[in-house]
C-alpha cells in the first residue's frame, strides 16, 4: 500500500522499507504493519492532540519531568511552543516506558526506534504469524483464565518493581500472543501488555495507587467472567500494601487476600491531648497578657 505521509520520513531514513497494511486506528494512534529488511514490525503513528479522543488528564501527566527548563516553563504557561513540547513529552512517555519495562523483563512489545512522532516496535503475533488478538476478542476456559490472570498479576508486580503503573490496563490493551519456549521448549500462548502513553511513575504520581488498584480490578473483573472465584480476590490492595512497606519484589508470594490494619482509636487519649493543647494555649495567652 502507499505509505502514509507520516511514515515517508522513516522510509527516507531507511528505518522501514515498505508499508504492508493498516493494523488498527485507535483513540490515540494509528498502527501500520511494515517491513524492515527481513522482519515484519509495526509502526505506531501518534495522532495530534486535537485529533485524539483521550484527554491528557492531569492524573496521568502529574510530575512528568522535561529536562529542558525552557520547555518546562513554556509548558507551564501553555504557550504554543509549550503545547508542542507537551505533545512531544506525551508521545515519548510510551517510548520511555516501553524501554524501561522491556529492560525489566515485562511482557511488552520490544521498541526499536522513535522518529518524528512514530514508534517503531515489535509486531506481536499469534501462532500463525498474524497480529495477535486482544483479550476482549477471546474466550477462555476457567483454567486458562486463572493462568493468564496469575501471569498478568505477576506482570503488574514486575512493572511496579520497575517503578511504573500502567494506568489504563484492561482486556482492550493486552494481546494474547504466541510466546517462544525457552531452550527448545514448545511455545505457548501468553499475554503481552500494550498501549502505555498513560503510564505513570509509581513513586512520583499521587494517583498511582488508585490507578494500580483500578488496573488490577480490571483484570479481576475480566477473567472473573470465566473463573468466578477470581472476583473475590484482593490482589491490588495486597500488592500496593507490600510496595509501600518496601516488601514487594518479583518473587514475593501473593495470596489475593488483604485485610487492612484497623487501629483502635483511644478516644480518652485524644481528649486528653485536646485538653492539654487548650490548657497550653490558655497559659500562653496569660503569659502574653502579663508581659503586656
Amino acid at each position: 500500500m502507499k505509505a502514509p505521509p507520516r511514515l515517508q520520513s522513516l522510509i527516507e531514513e531507511g528505518l522501514i522499507d515498505t508499508v504492508v497494511r493498516q493494523l488498527m486506528s485507535g483513540k490515540e494512534a494509528m498502527v501500520f504493519v511494515v517491513r524492515c529488511g527481513d522482519e515484519t514490525r509495526c509502526a505506531k503513528i501518534y495522532k495530534e492532540a486535537n485529533n485524539r479522543s483521550f484527554r491528557q488528564a492531569v492524573d496521568y501527566t502529574e510530575n512528568r519531568k522535561v529536562k529542558n527548563s525552557r520547555s518546562a516553563r513554556a509548558m507551564a504557561k501553555g504557550s504554543k511552543f509549550g503545547r508542542q513540547e507537551q505533545e512531544a513529552a506525551w508521545q515519548s512517555a510510551e517510548v520511555d516506558a516501553l524501554y524501561r519495562l522491556a529492560a525489566a523483563g515485562v511482557r511488552v512489545p520490544q521498541p526499536y526506534n522513535f522518529h518524528d512522532g512514530v514508534l517503531l516496535m515489535e509486531l506481536v503475533t499469534d501462532a500463525h504469524g498474524d497480529a495477535a488478538p486482544r483479550l476482549n476478542d477471546v474466550s477462555f476456559t476457567p483454567e486458562d483464565a486463572r493462568t493468564h490472570h496469575a501471569t498478568l498479576v505477576a506482570e503488574v508486580v514486575r512493572m511496579l518493581c520497575a517503578g511504573v503503573v500502567h494506568g489504563d490496563l484492561s482486556e482492550f490493551n493486552i494481546l494474547l500472543a504466541h510466546l517462544p519456549g525457552a531452550d527448545g521448549e514448545e511455545g505457548h500462548d501468553g499475554p503481552v501488555i500494550i498501549d502505555l502513553p498513560q503510564a505513570v511513575d509509581a513513586a512520583g504520581n499521587n494517583h498511582a495507587q488508585r490507578m494500580l488498584l483500578r488496573d488490577v480490578a480490571n483484570l479481576r473483573d475480566f477473567f472473573g467472567q470465566f473463573a468466578p472465584e477470581l472476583r473475590t480476590t484482593q490482589y491490588g490492595p495486597e500488592i500496593w500494601s507490600l510496595y509501600q512497606s518496601g516488601l514487594l519484589s518479583n518473587e514475593t508470594p501473593l495470596t489475593g487476600r488483604y485485610a487492612p490494619d484497623h487501629v483502635d482509636v483511644d478516644m480518652q487519649a485524644v481528649l486528653r491531648e485536646i485538653d492539654d493543647a487548650r490548657d497550653e494555649d490558655a497559659a500562653r495567652r496569660l503569659r502574653m497578657a502579663t508581659a503586656a
